[in-house]
């Protein structure tokens, strides 16, 4: 227990609030502690369980017409250059992959022709080659178209003509794929010019791809402890429990003995340890409270004089003594106050007859009474155990 006066006053004056209020405090952040315990946070977050990808690939195909450097019937497949001795229709094979079998895919196959001047685009012709709804089969919907690169060719040559130099012609092969996978449906378009010369035939990419991702996003929700906040609640409430208990202890303390104790502690380097005679001094002076004496003390450069069996603060100057006391006069001060009569159990005296004098009691006067020597056993021990 800390010994502590200004503690002791503090709870001499407002202890049964303290002690509620800190029981109260304590109380409550357990109850906190516990909830941060039974409910730990909750967030909930976006996150991707899984991605659907759809592909698409557009290969090309071309079979040996004539005995060269291939023999007839031989199929070339995906290669850089074709040549037109060889072969004169490429096969465009559109291949799409798709997440489940339960998916929709089409292929649209245009040919577009392109003048341009300055990388501008100022003329373009669009001829449709194919539309088609391919079945889906482990995962891929194929489907196949042939181009007359004879007639393409001869398409240039006459755009050209027309043109007489003012702009370059091309001709682009483009695929746009449509899908439907249940739960996503989109298109997109797949684009390769064709060089075509009297020799040879190519696409700019011999194998052009392109695909497309949709992410599956799920709600999950994570829950984390409130450890920090259960701790520290747990730590106050167990602090103000204890603060309760402890200041329970502690009462009661009588509030004018405590501030008292602060009073010595504060002024400690004025206040000497002593017994102060009763005689001492020809004047006395009674304070109102230890502060006035200390006051004195200081203002004079004497100490204070604590008599501890007296309960008396002193100081003394010449032959004045200011002091304070709880107990009341300078006099009362003395010894503790002894009533004979009851305690002792003797006669009372007769009905009307006045009280003894004091100096009676103590021997004062003209001499004792005739009567004390039958009043006063000198061998009654309870008489001398009252005195």
């Amino acid at each position: 227990m800390i010994d502590n006066p200004r503690i002791d006053l503090l709870v001499a004056r407002h202890g049964r609030t303290l002690v509620i209020a800190l029981a109260v405090c304590g109380v409550l952040a357990l109850a906190v502690s516990g909830w941060a315990v039974a409910s730990p946070e909750t967030t909930t977050t976006t996150q991707v369980a899984d991605t659907e990808r759809v592909s698409t690939t557009v290969g090309t195909q071309a079979v040996v017409e004539s005995d060269g450097l291939w023999s007839e019937g031989t199929v070339l497949e995906n290669e850089p250059v074709y040549l037109t001795n060889a072969t004169s229709t490429v096969t465009l094979r559109p291949e799409t992959t798709v997440p489940t079998a339960e998916s929709t895919v089409g292929h649209d196959v245009t040919l577009r022709y392109e003048a341009t001047r300055d990388d501008t685009t100022f003329w373009n012709e669009t001829e449709p080659l194919t539309r088609q709804s391919p079945t889906v089969t482990d995962g891929i919907a194929r489907s196949s178209v042939d181009v007359d690169v004879e007639s393409v060719r001869e398409r240039l040559d006459e755009i050209e003509r027309e043109l007489a130099g003012v702009g370059s012609v091309d001709a682009v092969v483009a695929v746009e794929t449509r899908y439907d996978t249940g739960t996503n449906a989109d298109s997109f378009t797949i684009e390769s010019r064709i060089g075509v010369t009297e020799r040879a035939f190519w696409l700019d990419q011999p194998v052009p791809s392109d695909e497309r991702t949709h992410p599956q996003h799920v709600q999950v929700t994570e829950t984390e402890p409130r450890t920090a906040l259960a701790g520290l609640f747990a730590l106050v409430g167990t602090i103000s429990l204890a603060g309760a208990w402890g200041l329970g202890r502690r009462q009661p303390i009588d509030e004018t003995a405590a501030r008292r104790a602060v009073h010595e502690r504060r002024y400690a380097e004025w206040i000497s340890r002593g017994s102060i005679p009763m005689w001492l001094g020809e004047h006395h002076i009674a304070l109102d409270t230890l502060e006035d004496v200390v006051d004195v003390a200081i203002d004079t450069s004497e100490r204070v004089v604590h008599d501890r069996q007296r309960g008396l603060f002193a100081v003394v100057t010449d032959d004045v003594v200011y002091y304070y006391t709880d107990r009341g006069l300078w006099e009362e001060t003395a010894w503790p106050s002894i009533d004979l009569d009851d305690d002792a159990g003797g006669p009372e005296p007769p009905s009307g007859a006045p009280p003894s004098a004091p100096e009676a009691a103590t021997g004062v006067g003209d001499g004792p009474p005739a009567d004390m020597a039958t009043d006063i056993d000198p061998d009654d021990e309870d008489a001398w155990r009252q005195l």
